[in-house]
């Protein structure tokens, strides 16, 4: 039997709903995403009312939701943004059955089920992503996310959420010593989504010319194709990228590497010929093992709405009233 439900992926800049229609555990499709400001919505249930406007006649009562923060509790709040999210708020918009995970970890339930048409090759040798072990997925946005795969026998694997955009930064050269040290004083502690999510590009670009930007207008400069000082900042941010996912891939002893999200994917034709590879591998005395790792990007365009799709599709949901530790059920 087939029903649709609503779908979310709520992050820190932006908030996007859909309608999925699933049968049993599988995900037979999801809709056109309405995609919603978070600053321009104070909190979460004034997005769903939007959304609800805007699709009308498609209120349904459950919910799978991805979320940009940690899924722990009956009380959830987004990392880069105020909104919060509670069981009973969602009771009282209508939602009587949810299953809220991590939007990597929804992400990382779209890797693990979606066909080898969705990836393509980044770094490392040809061939299909490998479907066992560990699979390491990255994402840079407004923050860093990251999640891995599991896999077990007979086609078994579990996605699990980490805060692993928080692992502190290790420099390569003296240009990024130079960055650390201009964002020790501000931050303290300087971590891998300090440099390697999409605001880190202005902070970069700022180091390295003497120049202030929004991060917005210099990502617009670097997906416009422009040359110059931007296309230099690009390039080492690349770099840096590359050295951030070489280092999760060998702490979580990664069989593949997943770059996701939505930046990754307006980037999935600039990667490829940028220094991303050189620095994914350059793990002395462990270049030949990294280089031997298939680095794929998902070129899925909503990997978020379409993994909360699969994570209430695979779970025994329960209703809203249920305790707070059933925000997701495994």
């Amino acid at each position: 039997m087939t029903r649709t439900i609503a779908v979310a992926d709520i992050g820190g800049t932006n908030a996007r709903f859909a309608l999925a229609t699933i049968a049993g555990r599988d995900v037979l499709s999801v809709g056109e995403p309405v995609t919603l400001g978070t600053s321009d919505h104070p909190t979460f249930a004034d997005a769903w009312t939007d959304f609800a406007r805007r699709s009308p006649g498609a209120e349904p009562d459950a919910l799978g939701l991805a979320f940009a923060g940690p899924v722990d509790g009956g009380d959830i709040k987004l990392t880069n943004n105020d909104w919060r999210i509670d069981r009973a708020s969602l009771a009282e918009l209508g939602i009587d059955h949810a299953v809220i995970v991590n939007d990597f970890e929804a992400v990382a339930n779209a890797v693990a089920t979606l066909d080898d048409e969705w990836f393509a090759p980044l770094a490392g040798p040809p061939g299909p992503l490998p479907r066992h072990g560990v699979t390491t997925i990255l994402g840079p946005g407004t923050g860093l996310g990251v999640a891995i795969v599991a896999h077990g026998g007979d086609g078994a694997w579990q996605a699990i959420a980490t805060e692993g955009g928080h692992i502190g930064f290790a420099p390569d050269d003296a240009v990024e010593d130079r960055l650390v040290q201009e964002l020790r004083p501000q931050f303290g502690r300087v971590s891998a989504e300090r440099v390697a999510s999409g605001p880190a590009l202005a902070d970069l670009h700022r180091m390295l010319t003497g120049n202030e930007a929004e991060h917005r207008d210099l990502w617009q400069s670097v997906l416009a194709g422009e040359n110059g000082a931007v296309a230099a900042t690009f390039d080492r941010w690349c770099a840096i990228l590359g050295s951030v996912a070489g280092d999760l891939a060998l702490a979580q002893g990664a069989s593949g590497v997943v770059l996701a999200g939505g930046l990754g994917y307006r980037l999935r034709d600039r990667l490829p010929n940028s220094a991303f590879a050189a620095r994914f591998a350059a793990k002395p005395p462990y270049e030949q093992r990294m280089a031997a790792v298939p680095v794929r990007m998902l070129t899925q365009p909503q990997p978020g709405l379409f993994g909360a799709a699969v994570a209430f599709a695979r779970s025994p949901y329960c209703g809203i009233g249920d305790p707070p530790d059933s925000n997701s059920i495994p």
